[in-house]
């Protein structure tokens, strides 16, 4: 039986603000550290030796060609090389693919093995500080397994920008979309609060809002970010909340929990901008009261999406 067939599902999980991560090795040295990610991005584990790899003349290093898969092309990715891991021919026979879905989009990414299904609650996931230093970090956080050992979670999305650029943002048709839009006063004179721990996406969200000259903080996680408003001094004055869902120490869904049930900040519009897509997580969000939900792609329309919640929520900010 898969490990993938024995996990919980995503919505019971956010309620209770925990995560379940598949453990796996990038090579087979005991010393090496284990790497996790979010269950819910996968969809399986393949032996790598049983799928013929096309290679693409020309291509990103990292990309190491594409296999046929369910009837779908599928780019692989050297998740070793990128950590600065070299597989010698005969670790790559016995290596696994292991089967990824990115805002819709579907990657294989190279391991050696799967270990384990992990949960966790996010205030276990922590995010030391010498993995936070510039722009270049390839660890979100980290944690630990019940025998003590340390279990790193990556920064996909840098992965994903890395070596498939065109799957990202567009921030010129961010740009563009502003340019065309009515700005309520509160927002142009506000500062919008964003909780994201992935540094690839606080910076297509710091363009996007430098680029339409609109003030944003940027916090490193969702328990920041309700510290914050614990201590702002007139809440009500936020335009609007973008959180992510999968943070250390607090997730999005708790975020939007804590907020939405304090009659101080419930009127906030919340945005939820993640590469968790899933139905099941829209809806839970929404459930949980979130006024809307982006996914990261698509993270050029979210300041559309926060003027038009503004706009249905307190029609008078739009006067000028």
């Amino acid at each position: 039986m898969s490990l993938l067939e024995h996990v919980d599902a995503a919505t019971s999980l956010a309620k209770n603000n925990e995560v379940q991560l598949l453990v796996f090795k990038i090579d087979g040295a005991e010393e090496s550290p284990y790497y996790a990610i979010n269950v819910f991005k996968t969809r399986e584990v393949v032996e790598a030796k049983r799928h013929y790899l096309t290679q693409i003349p020309g291509a990103h290093p990292l990309l190491e060609g594409t296999i046929v898969l369910r009837e779908l092309q599928i780019p692989i990715l050297n998740l070793p090389k990128w950590l600065g891991v070299t597989l010698s021919d005969e670790q790559k026979k016995i290596s696994n693919l292991l089967i990824c879905d990115f805002n819709g989009i579907i990657i294989g990414i190279r391991i050696m093995y799967a270990y384990r299904v992990l949960k966790k609650n996010w205030n276990e996931m922590h995010a030391p500080d010498s993995y936070r230093m510039g722009e270049d970090g390839l660890v979100i956080n980290d944690t630990r397994l019940d025998d003590g050992s340390l279990c790193l979670v990556l920064d996909y999305e840098k992965l994903l920008a890395d070596v498939i650029p065109q799957a990202m943002v567009n921030v010129d048709e961010s740009a563009k979309s502003i340019r065309q839009m009515d700005i309520p006063a509160k927002l142009k004179n506000g500062v919008v609060l964003i909780a994201e721990d992935s540094k690839t996406a606080q910076r297509h969200l710091r363009q996007i809002f430098e680029h339409a000259k609109i003030g944003y903080q940027i916090f490193d996680n969702g328990k920041d970010l309700v510290e914050f408003i614990g201590r702002h001094p007139n809440p009500a004055s936020i335009p609007a909340i973008i959180t992510d869902i999968e943070m250390p120490e607090m997730s999005g869904f708790t975020v939007i929990q804590r907020l939405k049930s304090d009659p101080l900040t419930k009127s906030i519009p919340i945005i939820v901008n993640s590469s968790m897509t899933g139905e099941n997580n829209k809806r839970e969000a929404a459930g949980l009261g979130a006024d809307g939900f982006i996914d990261k792609t698509k993270s050029a329309n979210i300041l559309p999406l926060i003027i038009e919640q503004m706009k249905a929520s307190e029609p008078a900010l739009l006067s000028r």
